[in-house]
């Protein structure tokens, strides 16, 4: 697999379902959801469908889900502006035009005396020549055209801040949490095509030209023990294995019923910055779906806990930052697994999966942790946060997540073009 095309399907994947999580509670709230987008900055490619906008856009440093009254779209009428109304057969307005209104016909120009778009959904005005105020209802989905756009008004009760705190906590919690399940959902599919390793002392798979081979070992061969240690489970196996590279040991195998010793050098092997052993041999493995199922979680639960201690060493300082990838990284480790197969690739996406899911919910402004952290402290309080002090705090966290982007970058493009 082309490991440019490999990247931009773990990517895409990994945003996807994690903007999926808050759009569908979004959705499911009642919020106006304005726009769904894969990447930030220029606008590749878009469509609309069913009121929000999804886009794809060219810088792949994550995606956003843009809801009403989060966003600072909002269109003031001041008295004295004049707008062009075009109404429908209920003499609703379904649209408001700044500008352009020859473009329309049929349209009411009105000089605007009073304007509520969010809670009575009324407006009132006088039109050229005439001296009697009018007053007009508009639609819930009724849209203002300026400047060649159109933006669709959010009525208060479809904004994010009107929802209850349940609600505005589910939605933001929906993305890390679609991270988790996508990676548990890998995680089962691996199991049933891969199957799910036994536990047992027993020989699966031997590798070509590998140590085991060599040594003349068989799948279905049982190790009983090695340099007289009684290995009970494969993990005694492999432990032993990996603590003798390029040192001869002996194994007690039983085939069939027939038990021999076996005499084998595990090959030396780099495992990050440690040495350990290998025969070449796997595990036996088995193929069902409750064994999947009961894979899928135990390897989340995994590799959740492994990401989490790291994590608390970043905070800590026991983590470098040097030792942070981002897109540039993540694009060379999808070099490095890509010639593995497919399988491969779908563990790392699990992987990053979790990865992305638990950093989001760390505590730290404009991560959706911060967002439910700022939640937290609303229910403690009993009324929420004033919104542009809070706007401003995850305005600066956000901030402060583009240099650490930038830092991780330029690391990531020292420590593998330079």
């Amino acid at each position: 697999m082309n490991t440019a095309i490999a990247f931009i399907l773990i990517f895409g994947a990994l945003v996807f379902f994690h903007e999926l999580g808050h759009l569908y509670f979004a959705k499911r709230a009642g919020i106006l959801c304005r726009e769904f987008a894969i990447g930030f900055g220029p606008k590749i490619f878009s469509f609309e469908k069913n009121e929000t906008v999804y886009t794809i856009r060219l810088l792949p440093l994550g995606g956003y889900v843009r809801m009403a009254g989060e966003d600072a779209d909002t269109v003031e009428l001041k008295p004295g502006k004049k707008v062009g109304l075009v109404l429908n057969e209920k003499d609703e307005v379904v649209k408001l035009v700044f500008d352009g209104y020859e473009k329309y016909p049929n349209v009411r120009v009105i000089e605007v005396e009073q304007a509520d778009l969010e809670h009575n959904l009324t407006i009132s005005g006088y039109e050229e020549y005439e001296e009697e105020l009018q007053t007009f209802r508009v639609n819930e989905k009724a849209r203002i055209i300026t400047a060649g756009e159109e933006i669709q008004i959010a009525p208060y009760n479809r904004q994010f801040g009107s929802k209850k705190l349940g609600q505005r906590a589910l939605t933001i919690f929906a993305g890390p949490a679609m991270n988790f399940i996508l990676a548990f959902v890998i995680f089962v599919i691996l199991g049933f095509v891969q199957g799910v390793p036994i536990d047992k002392p027993m020989v699966g798979k031997v590798m070509d030209n590998s140590a085991a081979q060599q040594a003349g070992l068989k799948e279905n061969d049982t190790i009983q023990a090695i340099d007289g240690k009684n290995t009970s489970t494969w993990k005694d196996v492999v432990t032993i294995v990996r603590e003798n590279p390029n040192k001869e040991i002996t194994l007690q195998v039983k085939r069939d019923n027939e038990q021999f010793n076996v005499k084998v050098t595990p090959t030396l092997d780099k495992e990050g910055k440690d040495e350990v052993g290998r025969i070449g041999v796997y595990s036996p493995v088995e193929k069902t779906i409750m064994g999947s199922i009961k894979s899928g979680f135990e390897q989340t639960y995994q590799w959740t806990k492994l990401i989490f201690e790291s994590l608390v060493k970043l905070v800590t300082g026991q983590f470098s930052i040097n030792e942070l990838s981002g897109p540039v990284g993540i694009y060379n480790l999808t070099d490095q697994v890509v010639d593995y197969g497919f399988t491969r690739v779908l563990s790392l996406a699990a992987v990053l999966s979790i990865n992305l899911g638990l950093f989001n919910l760390l505590p730290v402004p404009a991560l959706d942790g911060g967002r439910l952290f700022f939640f937290l402290i609303e229910a403690l309080r009993g009324k929420p946060i004033d919104r542009q002090k809070e706007g401003m705090v995850h305005f600066i966290g956000f901030a402060l997540l583009m240099l650490l982007m930038l830092v991780v970058t330029w690391n990531d493009i020292r420590k593998f073009f330079l």
